[in-house]
């Protein structure tokens, strides 16, 4: 289904290095074992339609490739913590023995003293005790994708006979809990949900229980290159909308209790760190994708002929990651920035957004905005003073859900409430 960086925010914070002639000492690699095979039928998904580019294959990674990608991603990176992560399509889909297989392999490729991550994105519909027990046992972290409740969910995340497939994700949530695998939620926000913040945000605190929550905005390109986001998109200005409210629910009571991507992401920043998250740093390029058959990619959302970088049964990893035209795509993001965004206030936490994204043009005629500017902006906007005083308490190393004592203080004015 939908997929950002579900887990570039766990370790490309360290891998989004600047442009150099050594190799990062990190980078990350979105694996697809079945390529873009999946047995939902989302009707927003982006990568859905990569099927087409390879036309009589099998979508199924071989053991050659699994070891190969294993050995060389371990080999390549310079940090005592590596990341799998395993994507779609739906990863389920290749069955148990596969991953089972890659866990041993990951065994015997680990240099002492390296610890070993895989997180695992699913639709959960496949879920079963099997599976959970094996989640468990080998310490994995599940990105579960659900919209929302399912008057929202099933708008559009039907399976391939168009039935709705909200039961059965929380039949699988359900399971993942019972057998204490660890979980984040990853809900794509479009143009249905977006008008419905709080419901979403209400739900899956209380009634799923989830901690750590993802939001991602659905942006479509028009085909035609037409300046209009796609059918399903959420608008700037719902996208903004939509983070402002549950911010401002978030900050009364849930600070230190759920965890908002954005939310850490916006901290970091005004904490003074880096935001830790692709879409927000201001260079990228050190979130590759691969392909069932070992095919690298630029990124997950570049799967396409021009930003195919080789093969890694090839090329090593480690050089794909240093070629000349990827050093470029990564630095491009800073580069074709446009003026107005690097005057911008906000622009120390925003960085323009994901380059998948910037599909508009600034008021003087200059392209390259992205189309979530007006969201992002009033967002930032919104939370900065809040952002502001839970930095100083991060900073002053006391917990940033002191905040919730302040605002909460009879008499007080609630600036937060603004934009709400």
């Amino acid at each position: 289904g939908c997929m950002d960086d579900f887990i570039v925010g766990v370790s490309a914070s360290k891998a989004a290095m600047p442009p150099q002639s050594a190799p990062p000492p990190a980078f990350h690699v979105m694996l697809k074992p079945r390529g873009a095979i999946c047995n939902l039928d989302c009707a927003y998904c982006f990568y859905l339609a990569k099927e087409a580019l390879y036309p009589a294959a099998s979508f199924r990674m071989s053991e050659e490739v699994l070891e190969a990608f294993v050995r060389q991603y371990i080999q390549a990176q310079r940090v005592p913590e590596v990341t799998f992560a395993w994507q779609g399509g739906e990863p389920t889909l290749m069955g148990l023995d596969f991953f089972r297989r890659a866990v041993e392999l990951q065994r015997q490729y680990c240099p002492p003293g390296m610890k070993i991550n895989n997180s695992f994105q699913t639709n959960a519909v496949l879920l079963d005790d099997e599976w959970s027990r094996f989640f468990h046992d080998h310490h994995f972290l599940l990105g579960v994708s659900l919209d929302g409740p399912a008057s929202l969910h099933d708008v559009y995340r039907l399976d391939k006979g168009g039935r709705p497939t909200f039961d059965r994700v929380l039949r699988g949530i359900e399971l993942l809990k019972s057998h204490a695998v660890e979980f984040n939620l990853l809900a794509c926000v479009n143009d249905q949900t977006a008008a419905h913040p709080l419901e979403v945000y209400r739900f899956f605190r209380d009634q799923v229980g989830a901690r750590f929550i993802q939001f991602i905005p659905i942006v479509e390109a028009q085909p035609a290159a037409s300046p209009l986001p796609g059918a399903h998109s959420v608008s700037g200005a719902a996208w903004g909308q939509f983070l402002c409210a549950i911010f401002d629910e978030w900050v009364r009571r849930d600070v230190g209790q759920v965890f908002v991507q954005l939310f850490d992401v916006a901290l970091a920043a005004w904490a003074g760190y880096r935001p830790g998250l692709c879409v927000h740093e201001e260079t990228c390029g050190l979130a590759l994708a691969m392909e069932h058959n070992g095919d690298v990619y630029a990124c997950d959302h570049f799967v396409a002929p021009p930003y195919f970088l080789g093969n890694l049964l090839q090329t090593p990893l480690q050089d794909l990651v240093m070629l000349p035209a990827q050093q470029q795509f990564g630095r491009h993001k800073k580069t074709l920035l446009p003026a107005v965004c690097r005057r911008c206030p906000v622009r120390f936490v925003c960085n323009g957004g994901c380059p998948k994204d910037r599909l508009a043009k600034t008021a003087d005629g200059e392209a390259g905005l992205n189309i979530l500017c007006e969201g992002y902006k009033a967002f930032f906007t919104h939370i900065d003073r809040p952002m502001r005083y839970m930095a100083e308490l991060v900073r002053a190393q006391r917990p940033a859900a002191e905040i919730m004592t302040r605002i909460n203080a009879p008499g007080r004015k609630r600036h937060a409430r603004r934009g709400a």
